[in-house]
């Protein structure tokens, strides 16, 4: 399937069904928070996600093309849902595939070098990258 049918397939059915369990506790995925750019609408996204530093790196499993990112890009952060806890995140920055692939555990690194995805991001917490007052658990049931 070429790249961009794949990508149209997840979008429109294969993320709503993600959606159903990302950012609980034990999911693969988290849920990005982010505004259209352009239309103000809010938009939730799964993605990969793990921690690294005081924020998080991203996998850009489709490029940097993307409309998710270039609303994060744009709004300069964005909130996460990761494992059940709700992040304030700003200052997003490329990272390169070298910082950014040991972050990720053995089994989803082979995932992301056999795709060969080579774009990646980082965001870090709203302020001292310490846990603040806007994060939050979810419940999940």
């Amino acid at each position: 399937m070429p790249h961009d049918r794949l990508r149209s397939f997840n979008k429109s059915i294969l993320n709503p069904l993600i959606l159903r369990v990302a950012g609980s506790p034990r999911s693969l995925f988290a849920v990005i928070h982010h505004t259209g750019r352009q239309s103000g609408k809010p938009y939730e996204t799964p993605i990969i996600v793990e921690p690294l530093g005081e924020g998080f790196v991203f996998a850009l499993t489709y490029g940097s093309q993307v409309d998710w990112y270039r609303n994060v890009l744009a709004a300069g952060g964005c909130t996460l849902l990761w494992h059940g806890r709700l992040y304030s995140l700003e200052k997003p920055e490329p990272v390169d595939v070298r910082t950014a692939l040991p972050a990720f555990p053995p089994p989803l690194r082979f995932v992301l070098q056999r795709r060969n995805v080579q774009e990646f991001m980082t965001m870090k917490r709203q302020g001292d990258g310490k846990q603040t007052q806007g994060e939050e658990y979810v419940e999940f049931k």
